[in-house]
């Protein structure tokens, strides 16, 4: 019997090779909590993709709640932190958080996250705040790094192929790319 995992997702096109990868060996259960996201348009548009993603795969797709407010007073003061710095590592921990609670909650043999797809996230930190919450919910993290073996590579060409909508920022208010 496969191991059940809640796999915290931030968008379809990162979880395109995670969920492929880890149909082989798990249960899988998408788990799109995402409440830094602005604006609210934005996160509906990345939501549907995420939807024709599990849709695809065949796996279950599970809202979280959408609370940008609640985002913000937690990561107030990290406001102008350059991307990639100490905002982001909290707002992996906040995400991660909810998915590690909701994973013990609800019977969840192993909780993980797309996120360590993107070349522009740090593994190494997404994967220690993932054994923090271990430890804390007394749940298993599956520790991974799913851009090896040309995983943001294979999760663009899945994209294309499924006709997906690719953002151009992070998701935050503040990663938003100033253009001219």
């Amino acid at each position: 019997m496969k191991k059940r995992i809640l796999l915290h997702s931030c968008c379809g096109p990162c979880s395109t090779v995670c969920i492929e990868r880890l149909k082989e060996n798990f249960d899988v259960t998408v788990f799109y909590y995402n409440p830094n996201i602005f604006p609210r348009e934005e996160y509906e548009k990345r939501k549907e993709n995420e939807k024709v993603v599990c849709a695809h795969f065949g796996v279950p797709f599970v809202d979280g709640d959408y609370d940008e407010e609640g985002w913000l007073e937690f990561v107030k003061g990290l406001e102008g932190e350059k991307e990639g710095g100490a905002r982001c590592g909290k707002c992996f921990y906040h995400r991660l958080k909810e998915t590690a609670r909701r994973a013990k909650a609800e019977g969840f043999d192993v909780f993980g996250t797309t996120l360590t797809v993107s070349p522009h996230k740090s593994t190494p930190v997404i994967n220690a705040v993932g054994k923090e919450l271990s430890r804390e919910f007394d749940v298993e993290f599956l520790e991974e790094s799913f851009k090896k073996k040309d995983g943001y590579l294979r999760s663009i060409n899945l994209s294309k192929e499924l006709g997906l909508y690719r953002q151009n920022y992070c998701g935050c208010r503040f990663s938003i790319r100033k253009t001219d």
